[in-house]
């Protein structure tokens, strides 16, 4: 499909800088078969029945930007994946005035070796000496906000909590999965009363999720890779919760992603940890879940093409009409939707 069916036309005023407060107090728009319905995310639990579950991904983000020197060049490095205990491969900004072997210090005694290059503009590092390297990000780094909105204001100390779920527990990503930041403590609580079911997988979110899409055609473009994991036993709780009648709602598109690589053709969720880049299109076939909860998109992004596959585009065009002319905020601190096909 051609990439430029998935764009539209997006006020400035309509992108979020910082989230709604409390985090349960942001719009949320219901697509349920065609229809869009007004909510707030703390009306979820009406929405939903005690035969549903909500599948959490518990992945948090580090402080995954930095910035350093490499001679008299200034050099920028967002990390996206893990390669080992000491190795990174982050994009860069900045790259060509780096060559292999060169060592870029990052500052607050932090400084790496650039080990190999890669066409997409990304460098593998070798953080130097013997701590752990969280500790050496906690130290340099900071929290890696969304283009969109660190070119329109500072990272500040705010953003460390506002921009982690509370479900946070595994590091690794470098991107938050945003639909789980509009949950609380009492919204939980209200999902817990009403019987609704929560289970959680990790996908570390890697910074190509912010990649533009740059070809013409949907077939041309290449995933970003990202590491999850789907242990047994929430496997075979989920596949249970859907012989039982029960639905799965993926809370994100990373949840989604990761369940339907753990997914066979014959709908049974199998335990999964590995590499996913599975890529998303009208006309792929569902097959693990039967619902997402999940923030406003980018034009022409991979994730506004997921939803498109999961409601069809014309849907999906129409929902984001009626969230731009509703004032509804966009992207990861703003507004979320609850987007259920017909069954």
């Amino acid at each position: 499909m051609r990439v430029d069916l998935f764009d539209f036309a997006l006020p400035a005023e309509n992108i979020a800088l910082r989230p709604a407060v409390p985090r349960d107090s942001a719009k949320l728009l219901g697509v349920m078969g065609g229809r869009c319905s007004d909510h707030w995310v703390s009306d979820l639990p009406s929405l939903l029945t005690s035969k549903d579950i909500l599948v959490f991904n518990d992945t948090k983000v580090i402080p995954a930007q930095l910035e350093g020197r490499r001679g008299e060049a200034s050099i920028g490095a967002t990390l996206h994946k893990r390669i080992d205990l000491r190795r990174w491969q982050a994009f860069v900004r900045n790259g060509k005035r780096i060559k292999i072997g060169d060592v870029v210090d990052f500052g607050h005694d932090v400084s790496a070796i650039a080990e190999e290059k890669f066409d997409d503009g990304s460098v593998i590092f070798h953080f130097q000496g013997d701590e752990p390297v969280e500790i050496l990000l906690s130290r340099a780094g900071t929290m890696p906000l969304p283009p969109y909105i660190a070119r329109k204001r500072d990272i500040d100390a705010r953003d460390a909590d506002d921009y982690q779920t509370m479900f946070a527990k595994e590091d690794g990503a470098v991107a938050a999965p945003t639909a789980a930041l509009h949950f609380t403590d009492q919204l939980i609580a209200q999902l817990d009363e009403a019987g609704i079911g929560r289970e959680t997988l990790t996908l570390h979110v890697g910074a190509g999720t912010f990649l533009p899409v740059k070809v013409d055609e949907t077939d041309e473009h290449v995933m970003h890779s990202e590491w999850g994991r789907i242990e047994p036993e929430v496997a075979d709780r989920l596949n249970r919760a859907r012989q039982n009648g029960g639905r799965i709602i993926a809370v994100g598109t990373t949840s989604l992603r990761l369940l339907e690589s753990a997914t066979g053709e014959d709908g049974t969720i199998r335990p999964f940890a590995s590499d996913t880049d599975i890529f998303i299109t009208p006309g792929y076939r569902f097959r693990a879940i039967d619902g997402l909860m999940t923030n406003f998109h980018l034009p022409k992004s991979t994730l506004f093409m997921l939803v498109s596959a999961l409601m069809g585009l014309e849907t999906m065009q129409e929902a984001y009409a009626h969230a731009i002319a509703h004032d509804y905020r966009f992207y990861s601190y703003g507004d979320s939707s609850l987007l259920l096909p017909e069954r």
